[in-house]
């Protein structure tokens, strides 16, 4: 395995699994190559071609749990003109990048947590029903072949973390409305707006309504200034990186259906882009203009990278 092969390996979730040496043929049968196993059984895993790294269980139940992401109903809730409730974990990454996590999640929810965990570049154990087993190694095994991504995280906006659940959950919204923040301890001059709750032009009652207050800074950006925008769907979310050899989007469906023709506008002019979601389908409608790049995904599953140079 060459350094880069490797590099990137290390780089997608490890896969939390506690069943001895005896079970690896339902781990090489699904293609999954990195498993997270007790340390006494890190050098049997490690003989038979594994990528292992030692996790007791105690350090696993000590990380930061991340819920199953997707889309949930909401007590009480039944009209079908509300909007749905979108379950990501993005926001709690981006919050604390240092942070260490683990997803537990149930069949049919593996592959989503798996796009977003390496979407959003998080430490992440993740511990699958076995029946996700050969979708999630399908996706590890997408996620393997892309090239190393170009740059950092394209935030729009800073918000000030004073560690509340109301800060968070401003963050929360504001990643589902694809409006992407850096976490900061004080206000930087780098971004024109700094969410700070509890200033005056941020008063805690307007936390109070964290959908309300997530339109109002799209307001104040305007969707001129944003990053990126998504038409079309509320269920879909997308981050954003740039560098010096162009972008990457990485788009997360969390609404459990496929999705056709989904438009998405970037801030910038690009003039390629390449659609990398497992298939042969190419992006339709590119334009480049204007100072921004926008083009449509003819059929988005559950996750798709695009590469814009």
């Amino acid at each position: 395995m060459t350094l880069l092969a490797a590099a990137l390996l290390a780089a997608l979730p490890c896969v939390y699994w506690t069943e001895g040496i005896d079970t690896r043929t339902a781990l090489e049968s699904a293609g999954i190559k990195r498993v997270c196993v007790a340390p006494e059984l890190v050098d049997a895993w490690r003989s038979a071609g594994f990528a292992a790294t030692p996790v007791t269980a105690a350090e696993f139940d000590a990380r930061e749990a991340l819920p199953p992401p997707g889309v949930a109903a909401r007590a009480g809730v039944a009209s079908p003109t509300r909007s749905p409730w979108v379950v990501a974990n993005g926001w709690r990454v981006a919050r604390t990048p240092a942070a260490r996590f683990k997803y537990e999640v149930p069949a049919g929810k593996g592959v989503l947590a798996a796009a977003e965990a390496f979407a959003y570049g998080g430490d992440v154990i993740l511990k699958l029903d076995p029946a996700d087993l050969p979708a999630v190694g399908q996706v590890l095994k997408f996620l393997e072949s892309l090239a190393e991504a170009p740059g950092e995280a394209a935030p729009d906006v800073g918000v000030v973390d004073d560690g509340s659940d109301a800060t968070g959950e401003v963050m929360n919204l504001l990643t589902r409305r694809n409006l992407p923040f850096r976490a900061l301890r004080s206000p930087s001059s780098e971004y024109r707006i700094n969410i700070a709750i509890g200033t005056p032009e941020y008063p805690q009652s307007d936390a109070a309504d964290p959908s309300a207050f997530a339109l109002k800074i799209r307001r104040q950006l305007t969707d001129d200034q944003r990053t990126l925008r998504v038409f079309g769907s509320e269920v879909v979310i997308c981050r954003l990186t740039r560098g010096a050899g162009g972008a990457r989007l990485h788009v997360l469906n969390y609404g459990g259906r496929p999705i056709e023709g989904l438009r998405v506008r970037v801030r910038g002019a690009y003039g390629t882009g390449e659609l990398n979601a497992g298939g042969t389908h190419k992006l339709g409608d590119y334009v480049s203009a204007g100072g921004f790049t926008e083009f449509s995904i003819p059929r988005l599953e559950t996750y798709a990278v695009i590469d814009l140079r």
